[in-house]
């Protein structure tokens, strides 16, 4: 039996080192990109969904997607970029679930999957725990930049994800990342011990459908 766990948060606030860090602790992890960038291959579901729906100006030489023509004709308006996360999140959750399906005959596990619009994809009903990896709105901007985008590019993002007073409102467990990597791990430690129970009750008895709770912890 597996918990499965969706993993979110608004931009830099650290998801991926968090999920490297559940992945140090024993959790199975998956993160949405990499999914993504696998179904964009030649011969998979989102490959061929892309080619049907924008046509084969969008491919390199080499038949695979260009993801900087794919950008240009799909995020040119809102209305675009709403138009290709309809066309393409189906399909990611679609082989997040056989993944999922696959690790229930594998034992007992934490499996953990990493998304920015995982709660706006409907993630709280797919999952049976939901971690909010959380930062002060200040050090996002901080954080991007320091990534090399620019602030306004940092501001139109999180202008365009859910807010994060919303995002506290489906989580089960908040992780604190605004300290350094020592924080962090205790952070990700103290869930990944809540988890673990969790998934002990839930070997124990039936649990109520996902989503159909209220509370978090934080």
């Amino acid at each position: 039996m597996i918990l499965k766990v969706g993993l979110t948060g608004g931009i830099a606030s650290g998801k991926s080192t968090i999920l490297r860090l559940f992945g140090g602790l024993g959790c199975l992890t998956a993160d949405a990109d990499s999914i993504v960038a696998q179904l964009y291959q030649p011969g998979q579901a989102g490959h061929a969904a892309l080619v049907r729906t924008y046509g084969t100006s969008i491919l390199t030489p080499e038949g695979a997607i260009d993801r900087k023509k794919l950008a240009d004709v799909a995020f040119a308006t809102p209305e675009a970029s709403a138009r290709l996360n309809a066309l393409i999140h189906p399909i990611v959750i679609a082989e997040q679930a056989r993944m999922m399906a696959d690790a229930e005959s594998q034992g007992d596990a934490v499996y953990v999957i990493e998304a920015t619009l995982l709660l706006e994809s409907g993630g709280k009903q797919r999952f049976d725990r939901i971690v909010v990896v959380d930062v002060p709105r200040e050090l996002q901007i901080a954080r991007g930049v320091a990534r090399g985008l620019p602030e306004a590019e940092v501001l139109r993002r999180i202008a365009h994800q859910m807010p994060r007073d919303e995002r506290f409102g489906y989580a089960d467990y908040v992780i604190d990342n605004s300290g350094d990597e020592v924080q962090a791990r205790a952070e990700t430690a103290r869930v990944h011990a809540a988890l673990l129970a969790d998934l002990d009750r839930k070997k124990k008895r039936p649990e109520p459908e996902p989503g159909a709770r209220g509370t978090s912890s934080r």
